[in-house]
């Protein structure tokens, strides 16, 4: 057995949700000495770039969540053309819909019905479509922003498992992003119907959105709908949520995407134009 089908497997029994929250009151933690090591000590294993920050200075954020979600200057992520990645990250697959299946990894694909929380038909919307999925790591700006500008229709919470989103992970837990926890958000775009899936992961202690503010965690359930009266536009390159403590954003686009000249695993950065409607 691999060091990577290992740690996927004893993920099963830990309680996931209990570890998640947990560490999230540990990163909110506001005693200067115990966040300061904490952000110190993670800068130094992370090899964290503050030189782009807003705020370089890493004693100056009031806790270890307000350091981890920090806003980068002003220019540090110019905005491309055509489609363009929302968040820095490693581009773990993307390309075509079949049969209204998502490519996971090699030898696993989920439907995109399991990915929205069994609509079938939203689900039915992006059937001939094109999907991306951007893996945020512990390093990267975590902040999550337009890849092409939209209206906001209709967000929806799926309550789910909390496994690690990594590598280790995706090549060994079936369905795994239609497994964790995860905000599906609905977007009107001049594309047609676009969804943008924030998904939970281990020890990711909330999700956030510019419009609601913190969504995740809720108390358990079933899926919840929330429909917006009073439209939410964003342009693209605009914020529209955070990791508190990374994760991944899988995207699906109603109409046909060129990725031309992209590869699978490569890293993106916030902004960077992946490709062009067909």
């Amino acid at each position: 057995m691999t060091p990577a089908k290992l740690f996927a497997l004893i993920q099963y029994p830990l309680p996931h949700h209990l570890l998640s929250r947990l560490i999230g009151r540990l990163a909110d933690c506001r005693v200067s000495w115990v966040k300061d090591l904490a952000i110190r000590a993670f800068i130094r294993q992370f090899k964290v770039d503050m030189g782009e920050a807003h705020q370089p200075d890493p004693s100056a954020y009031p806790s270890f969540n307000e350091f981890f979600t920090r806003p980068l200057k002003d220019g540090a992520r110019p905005i491309g053309e055509g489609l363009v990645s929302p968040a820095d990250g490693t581009l773990s697959q993307f390309g075509r819909l079949e049969h209204g299946r998502l490519i996971q990894a090699k030898g696993h694909d989920f439907t995109a019905a399991d990915l929205l929380g069994g609509d079938l038909e939203a689900a039915g919307r992006y059937r001939d479509g094109s999907f991306a999925t951007v893996y945020l790591s512990p390093s990267d700006y975590h902040r999550v922003h337009m890849p092409v500008a939209g209206t906001l229709r209709e967000m929806v919470y799926v309550p789910g498992r909390l496994f690690s989103v990594n590598a280790a992970t995706t090549h060994h837990v079936p369905n795994l992003f239609a497994r964790n926890e995860r905000l599906v958000c609905h977007f009107d775009t001049e594309h047609g119907p676009m969804a943008l899936v924030l998904v939970g992961a281990m020890i990711v202690a909330a999700i956030e959105t510019v419009w609601a503010g913190q969504i995740t965690p809720l108390p358990r359930g079933g899926v919840q709908r929330i429909r917006f009266d009073t439209p939410v536009h964003l342009e693209k390159g605009e914020e529209m949520g955070r990791f508190k403590l990374g994760s991944t954003v899988v995207m699906t686009f109603a109409e046909p995407v060129d990725f031309n000249g992209l590869d699978a695993e490569q890293t993106v950065r916030m902004g960077q134009r992946l490709g062009k409607f067909d």
